[in-house]
């Protein structure tokens, strides 16, 4: 009996998919729930397992885009399974080798010894090379010798065209864009184009924090099993600061605003597909270990290819760290249709002045972009200066003044 494997639906909304990679070949013996191929989806990459065990028939190429539903292969469940797997396939036979009756050739009259001299050539050896050395042809020389043949010194006063490729390679590839990242290109275009989006900055003075970390992130480690890491900084006090400004927790449909009592914040996380935004659902009940918990299981399933369209769908608010790359600063694009999202950049020791002093502390550029048809600039301005003011004091805006409590240690 042939089963018809269709492509099963991987989350709302979603009408097709592209066949990125066929894991098998056809005449291939699979078993039940194997994975035989990864789909691009225009949110993810997945697999696709097998529903039955027993020959396969490909029906797609890989590169094809196909409907959600559509037949993709035929599983013969009647085949048998092959004994020994690979080794029960007989060896080719070999070849006969076939014994080629020479023939004698009359030899090729001697071409006469030609002898390459100076006033036979267009450049003189030394001449020859410079221009070598230089990786310029001769042709492209004016001789000033006799018969206009190029001297040394010509070659030395050579210099390459401008317009002439150097002896490099010029080699050029092409290779299609996968859906999710064709996807990603048109919501960043349709952001770019839809919005009016604006962007604030601020600086951030870490040693706070840092302070805070160095005392405590070996006992927390040790406890929780977790890193206390800079997201579940950030993600707290921007959870606060949602709360004091309720419009950045906001998005726009049609004529409507939609605000939320609730933060799901989205991260960026690089994968191997491309950047994934895994969401953390209810950041406002989650302690920092549930916050650093929640990031470091997001960032691995990410990373592993196992992140699901669910997982990344939703979020009111994005953050990304460009600072993990060395970015100093940047003006990160809106995550629809979300309606902000704050970028962090890496830390520098700069010169700041604290209580009248000059001194050198751990510096963070931060940038919130926001869609400006809904967020005013004193809001966005407000929100990322609530944002500073608990990174700063975190004891008392994050943690209430009772760290071991809020680290639960």
């Amino acid at each position: 009996m042939a089963l018809e494997m269709k492509v099963p639906s991987p989350g709302e909304s979603i009408t097709e998919v592209e066949i990125a990679q066929w894991l098998v070949e056809t005449g291939d013996y699979v078993e039940k729930d194997q994975a035989i191929a990864e789909v691009d989806s225009d949110k993810a990459t997945l697999e696709l397992p097998a529903e039955a065990s027993g020959v396969i028939t490909l029906m797609a190429e890989e590169g094809d885009a196909v409907a959600v539903g559509q037949v993709v292969c035929l599983i013969d469940t009647d085949a048998a399974k092959p004994e020994g797997g690979d080794d029960a396939k007989p060896a080719p036979a070999a070849e006969t080798p076939k014994v080629e009756e020479k023939k004698e050739e009359a030899p090729a009259p001697a071409a006469p010894a030609k002898t390459e001299t100076y006033a036979t050539g267009t450049a003189s050896p030394a001449a020859k090379k410079v221009l070598a050395e230089k990786g310029i042809d001769a042709s492209q020389v004016q001789g000033t010798g006799r018969d206009g043949r190029i001297t040394k010194a010509d070659a030395l006063d050579a210099k390459p065209s401008m317009g002439t490729p150097g002896p490099g390679s010029r080699g050029e590839s092409r290779k299609k864009l996968s859906m999710l990242r064709r996807k990603v290109a048109e919501r960043l275009v349709s952001v770019k184009n839809e919005t009016a989006m604006l962007t604030t900055f601020n600086e951030v003075d870490m040693q706070p924090i840092f302070d805070l970390r160095s005392k405590h992130k070996e006992t927390f480690k040790s406890k929780h099993g977790v890193s206390l890491g800079f997201m579940s900084f950030f993600t707290l006090a921007c959870v606060r600061a949602l709360k004091m400004f309720p419009a950045v927790n906001s998005m726009i449909d049609g004529k409507e605003m939609i605000s939320f009592d609730f933060q799901d914040i989205s991260i960026a996380v690089s994968g191997p597909k491309g950047l994934m935004v895994p969401v953390i659902r209810n950041a406002e009940n989650l302690s920092f270990r549930g916050v650093e918990s929640e990031v470091k299981r997001l960032a691995i399933r990410a990373r592993e290819g196992q992140i699901t369209v669910d997982e990344m769908t939703g979020g009111t608010f994005t953050i990304t760290n460009g600072g993990v790359f060395g970015s100093m600063l940047s003006t990160p694009i809106i995550n629809p249709p979300q309606s902000a999202i704050l970028g962090m950049h890496n830390i520098v020791e700069r010169p700041i002045v604290r209580d009248g002093q000059i001194v050198i502390a751990p510096v963070m550029y931060v940038a919130l972009s926001y869609d400006h048809r809904i967020i005013d600039g004193k809001e966005s301005v407000g929100f990322l200066v609530a944002v500073k003011e608990a990174l700063e004091n975190p004891e008392e805006l994050l943690m209430d003044n009772n760290v071991m409590k809020a680290l639960e240690l």
